[in-house]
């Protein structure tokens, strides 16, 4: 793939740009000084389908937590009521992944400056839900289960929100403490001096 220059005289791929891309989600990110957008491909690789929705109490961008463990909500799994059986055997279960579509969030940002941090990072450095595929995931904990819904604490986007997936959070494999994010560390490291 042929690069070009960023404002900054960085690399960046051919045909990205520092403009948002008209689209859903796009006027309530906007594009900030330094991020990089890129138009998506024509046409899509796979298709999806939904499984059900998320309901949270949060409508908005400003009020939703930046991350699952930042809550203690009680939120709702609505599932497609005909995907019921595949809850087989979830009885006794603590914990459950979310695999979710933020179907809000911008798809053209190659770079993002988060609020946060102050300084551009790659979007696959991130956890924001601004991607090209805006698959989000949560580990939720399950405090009970009535029919085709689900009552969980840990999730962290609006209400309304597709559900793609739900999988069985397994401690013994799911759980890296030896997990580094290197730009993360660097930025603690820096605080701590």
């Amino acid at each position: 793939m042929e690069h070009g220059s960023d404002a900054a005289g960085g690399d960046r791929p051919e045909g990205a740009t520092d403009t948002p891309a008209a689209g859903k989600g796009a006027s309530e990110f906007g594009v900030r000084p330094g991020e990089i957008t890129r138009a998506l491909p024509e046409r899509p690789d796979a298709g999806l389908y939904f499984i059900g929705r998320l309901r949270t109490p949060w409508t908005d961008r400003a009020s939703c937590p930046k991350n699952g463990r930042e809550s203690e909500e009680l939120c709702t799994v609505e599932l497609d009521p005909d995907l019921v059986p595949a809850l087989d055997g979830l009885e006794g279960t603590t914990h459950l992944w979310l695999l979710y579509w933020m179907d809000r969030a911008p798809r053209d940002l190659l770079v993002q400056v988060p609020r946060q941090y102050g300084r551009g990072r790659g979007t696959f450095a991130l956890r924001s839900p601004a991607r090209p595929n805006p698959i989000a995931m949560s580990a939720v904990r399950l405090v009970g289960m009535e029919g085709n819904r689900l009552s969980v604490i840990g999730l962290d986007c609006l209400d309304g929100t597709p559900l793609l997936d739900i999988k069985p959070y397994f401690a013994s494999t799911d759980c890296h403490p030896e997990a580094v994010v290197g730009w993360h560390c660097e930025r603690r490291e820096s605080f701590v001096k």
